[in-house]
């Protein structure tokens, strides 16, 4: 934000910008000569960004809209994500299951191998 300047940022206010710098927590974007902002990796795409640099790169042109200005430090918080009316969906994640679900042995199998896993543990024990 320019104090006593001719252009002041407001919050909602959608503008274009230059991405300036990356990180693992967010881009930064250069909106004038004086004043950058920060794209945090939360509103760069609806849903989880594993990869910011697969989404962004340093020099690309990007519209953003200000989501937030703090008033004492004067740092302006940017967001893709809510110029973008598409979810982004999590791939299919499949629960994983330790055994197969359908043979319903529950503990079974541990309960008929424990008593061998006792004398084998008291044969070690003997002999150590």
């Amino acid at each position: 934000m320019k104090e006593g300047g001719n252009m002041t940022y407001k919050i909602g206010q959608v503008i274009e910008g230059t991405i300036t710098g990356i990180q693992p927590y967010g881009a930064f974007v250069s909106l004038d000569a004086n004043t950058q902002g920060l794209i945090h990796v939360s509103e760069i795409q609806s849903g989880y960004t594993k990869n910011i640099h697969e989404l962004l790169k340093v020099g690309q042109k990007v519209t953003v809209q200000v989501i937030d200005i703090d008033a004492f430090s004067k740092k302006i918080s940017l967001s893709r994500r809510t110029l973008t009316h598409t979810y982004t969906p999590i791939s299919n994640r499949r629960k994983k299951y330790f055994t197969n679900k359908n043979k319903k042995i529950g503990f079974q199998s541990i309960e008929e191998a424990l008593p061998v896993w006792i004398e084998e543990a008291l044969v070690f024990l003997e002999e150590a």
